[in-house]
């Protein structure tokens, strides 16, 4: 199974008032991140990481990434490790800066930054998962780009903008790794669009 989740920030106390985050210090915010994420991945399942994972220097991700379930694929964001050493990356099956994948017949593109105009983003089968943004007025302009874009599908060759967050803050990540289709089904609670077709694409999950 093919988890995904973004910007955790592990170890940066300021993120907490700045997501607002339901956690009093960042021993409680970690030690609820590793209990959300271990009831749900076994270490059968790997976990696509889109960024922003530790804020502690590297001599402490060992530590820290030991605790998690799961095969995991780091996809780096702004604030990981900039020049990571050998004994790092193999904490992970992967650690790239962009990053591409089938999951159930669907392929999912992986960047910590959103990419409005992905491969293939005409294509109802191919999803563009980011992070980065958090609840901010980036995240603002986005989903109004993102409406745009939307409301004005016309051809088979239309950008279908399947740009979903995955931000650990979202509410339906809800500090936790979620799947693809959970994560469809949460941004079309958010955006209004479940069960509906716009401009006729539904949005209905396979």
């Amino acid at each position: 199974m093919n988890y995904y989740i973004s910007d955790l920030h592990i170890g940066h106390e300021n993120v907490i008032y700045f997501d607002d985050r339901p956690f009093k210090d960042i021993d409680e915010m970690f030690n609820e991140l590793v209990d959300r994420w271990n009831n749900v991945v076994t270490n059968k399942d790997t976990v696509y990481i889109l960024g922003d994972f530790i804020w502690y220097k590297e001599n402490m991700w060992e530590d820290v990434v030991k605790q998690f379930n799961g095969h995991k694929v780091l996809v780096k964001g702004n604030h990981d490790v900039k020049s990571m050493s050998s004994g790092t990356r193999k904490l992970f099956d992967n650690v790239v800066d962009y990053c591409e994948t089938k999951d159930n017949g669907r392929r999912v593109i992986m960047s910590h930054y959103p990419i409005l105009f992905y491969r293939a983003d005409y294509n109802p089968n191919v999803y563009m998962l980011y992070g980065h943004v958090h609840n901010t007025k980036e995240m603002d302009y986005l989903q109004q780009f993102r409406k745009i874009l939307v409301d004005n599908i016309m051809t088979t060759s239309s950008p279908l903008a399947q740009i979903l967050h995955v931000g650990c803050m979202e509410e339906y990540m809800n500090y936790t790794p979620r799947t693809l289709d959970e994560i469809i089904e949460g941004d079309k609670k958010k955006y209004l669009l479940q069960g509906e077709k716009q401009n006729g694409i539904d949005y209905q999950t396979e």
